[in-house]
């Protein structure tokens, strides 16, 4: 898979990577853009063309990340994204892997243990991404925000007193891989379950999972690499209290 540049054609990129239609569905760009260039559908959108390239890029080329590149742009444009991609985690990837689970369950001709084992283990899973997500939302970005609001301010007065109670330490802290349970859930689906089910359906779940790792595990390197590293900075020049 080659670098994508601004003067491909987005249905050239989407062909060569099908997994980008979520993530540029994430910058408001809907199916159907015809012949365009990406640099001509980012000006029409007022997209920045270098962050969307950068994100298209880090999601289709395992080796692309290009660290200093990304840490030149806004943080408040990251925390965008990472927003519009937990609204894609909550109202997209979870619901389908959930509904196609109780299909699964409906479909299988007798009472199938195992099974409901599965669903009760992604409900677990379930829970946990989507309370990660919240405090991310709530607590997180937040704090983000006003570490930049507080950095671009004419005043740089320490915050010492104004920002206690939170910092990137902490949230590193808290940041706990999310990849460890999706692991499991997909080896016990490929290696124990077994009995008289649609083969069809349980093909898909897996499918919708290891999109669903992927994509998590390229959003953890964006927060991990970038966002951290860029409020860590800001916070040094904020004179922040570390607890």
């Amino acid at each position: 898979m080659k670098l994508i540049t601004p003067d491909m054609k987005l249905a050239d990129a989407i062909h060569s990577n099908y997994l980008l239609i979520p993530v540029i569905n994430r910058f408001g760009i809907r199916l159907g853009f015809g012949e365009s260039t990406i640099a001509a559908i980012c000006n029409e959108k007022n997209i920045n063309v270098d962050f969307f390239l950068t994100i298209l890029n880090v999601f289709s080329l395992p080796d692309y990340f290009p660290e200093q590149k990304m840490q030149t742009f806004n943080v408040m444009m990251i925390v965008e994204y990472l927003k519009k991609t937990h609204q894609y985690y909550r109202e997209i990837q979870l619901p389908t892997i959930e509904k196609r689970l109780d299909l699964l369950i409906e479909k299988s001709p007798q009472i199938n243990q195992n099974l409901q084992l599965v669903k009760e283990f992604f409900n677990g899973y379930k829970t946990e991404l989507l309370a990660h997500l919240r405090k991310e939302e709530t607590v997180t970005f937040p704090y983000v925000e006003q570490i930049y609001k507080m950095y671009n301010s004419d005043e740089k007065e320490s915050a010492y007193n104004q920002l206690a109670g939170y910092s990137m330490d902490i949230y590193e802290e808290e940041h706990d891989e999310v990849d460890e349970k999706l692991y499991d859930l997909k080896n016990i689906l490929i290696k124990y379950i077994n009995g008289d089910f649609d083969q069809v359906i349980i093909s898909e779940i897996i499918f919708e999972l290891f999109r669903l790792e992927k994509d998590i595990k390229d959003h953890t390197r964006i927060e991990n690499n970038i966002l951290m590293p860029l409020v860590a900075d800001m916070e040094a020049s904020l004179n922040v209290r570390k607890l």
